[in-house]
């Protein structure tokens, strides 16, 4: 029962939550080999999570060039934005099978390859067509192993859920800011090249890559068994049938609604606002920054707490503040409503964190990753492009801004419901 396990969790004073703790018997992750693998298994982690958004903020950085270049049209540049939530639901849905079938680390190695192989060939492959093809080869890399990460933590570090959530959390948000910082000093550095600049962080996933084969074929060689176990752990019922895991999508896919309207719209209110471009983009990477530290911080008060509705609900009101701010006095509070909804969007890492907690087994950890983070971002897809068409057809930010402090209530209320105590294994 998972009361019960709160209770003994309690009383040897961890930090982990209950339903990802313990480890089944059958699970291979024995603490002897956790010992022998943990620094390896720890840069992986940190490696693979720096890459999981780079593909998308260091094109922002380059958008002008690379569509002057490349003759791409504005409907297309359009839909460019939206191509990485759509990847990122779609891919995402053949992690669960795919990790049964190879064993999670041979997955997450395939899609750390496959972010190189596309953020290296997209730039000099000639025309859009390739162009938005290796794109979305490097956004298939990154749902596979987006949907992935949850299960190698619960898989690995059984008993640190929530500081090694917070580990990689953390490190997702700096890759995505400092990729929208250093893409065009970098490209400036290589002769103007935007090609070699969004090229270049082609590197630093097959880095990556090279990690995660070592961690791959240590995994072979110490658990054949672990494809099987994963298998035989995972839920036999629909997860579409447990009440906890719409709610956990639900609650992603409207807060990474308002992370993608925040990163994509926020500098252009600022800059309507009469702020300066150069500011407006500093206040938009302040944002980006905001969440770094509570990236480790979030997962760790989550473990324990028996009840992380709070934490939603602290999470909107900040939320609430700041679009109440943008509405009222743009300029005038800028770096104050930057830090505000910064504050907002860490609602992603408390996100990550519920998955890992919401379910027992290291089956239902991938089954609920896949679910809710597909199902998460196919809601995220129109938001931009509806708060857009708002403001075109209003001519202002009024409306846009009251859409957006609207979203914050059915993020509060599906957070309030996915923070209970429960795993998706008790409702199937």
């Amino acid at each position: 029962m998972a009361s019960t396990a709160d209770e003994d969790l309690r009383a040897a004073g961890t930090s982990a939550p209950a339903p990802a703790s313990a480890a089944p018997a059958s699970s291979p992750a024995g603490p002897a080999r956790r010992a022998r693998g943990v620094p390896l298994l720890v840069v992986g982690l940190v490696l693979a999570a720096l890459n999981l958004r780079s593909a998308v903020t260091s094109l922002g950085s380059l958008l002008k060039e690379v569509r002057a270049d490349l003759g791409m049209s504005g409907a297309v540049a359009g839909l460019l934005t939206s191509v990485p939530a759509f990847c990122f639901a779609v891919f995402g849905l053949a992690a669960p099978r795919l990790a049964r079938r190879f064993g999670p680390a041979a997955v997450v190695c395939a899609g750390m390859a496959a972010i190189t192989a596309g953020l290296a060939l997209r730039p000099y492959v000639g025309g859009v067509p390739g162009f938005l093809a290796l794109s979305v080869l490097a956004l298939a890399g990154i749902a596979v192993s987006n949907v992935l990460m949850p299960l190698a933590v619960r898989r690995w570090f059984p008993d640190r859920v929530g500081p090694m959530t917070g580990l990689y959390s953390m490190a997702i948000a700096a890759g995505a800011a400092g990729a929208a910082a250093a893409t065009v000093p970098l490209a400036d550095a290589m002769g103007h090249s935007w090609r070699l600049g969004l090229g270049s962080w082609a590197l630093l996933a097959a880095a990556a890559g090279l990690l995660w084969l070592v961690v791959a074929r240590r995994d072979r060689t110490d658990g054949a068994a672990a494809p099987a176990a994963a298998a035989q752990d995972a839920p036999r019922t629909s997860i579409t049938r447990s009440p906890t895991a719409w709610a956990l999508g639900i609650f992603f896919g409207i807060q990474a609604t308002g992370a993608y309207i925040v990163m994509g719209w926020m500098p252009a209110i600022f800059r309507d606002a009469g702020v300066a471009p150069s500011t407006a983009g500093v206040l938009s990477a302040v944002t980006m920054l905001t969440g770094v530290p509570l990236a480790f911080v979030l997962p760790r008060l989550a473990a324990r707490l028996p009840h992380q509705g709070v934490l939603v609900v602290i999470l909107g009101c900040f939320g609430l503040a700041g679009y109440a701010g943008l509405w009222l006095a743009p300029a005038g509070g800028a770096w104050v409503w930057a830090v505000l909804l910064g504050v907002s969007n860490s609602a992603f890492t408390l996100a990550l964190t519920l998955i890992g907690m919401r379910a027992r087994t290291g089956g239902g950890v991938v089954r609920l990753s896949a679910f809710a983070q597909s199902m998460g971002y196919l809601i995220s897809i129109p938001g931009p492009l509806l708060v857009g068409w708002l403001n075109e057809r209003t001519g202002g930010w009024d409306v846009p801004l009251a859409l957006m402090a609207a979203l914050m209530v059915p993020q509060i209320v599906a957070g309030v419901l996915a923070g209970r105590a429960r795993t998706v294994e008790d409702e199937l």
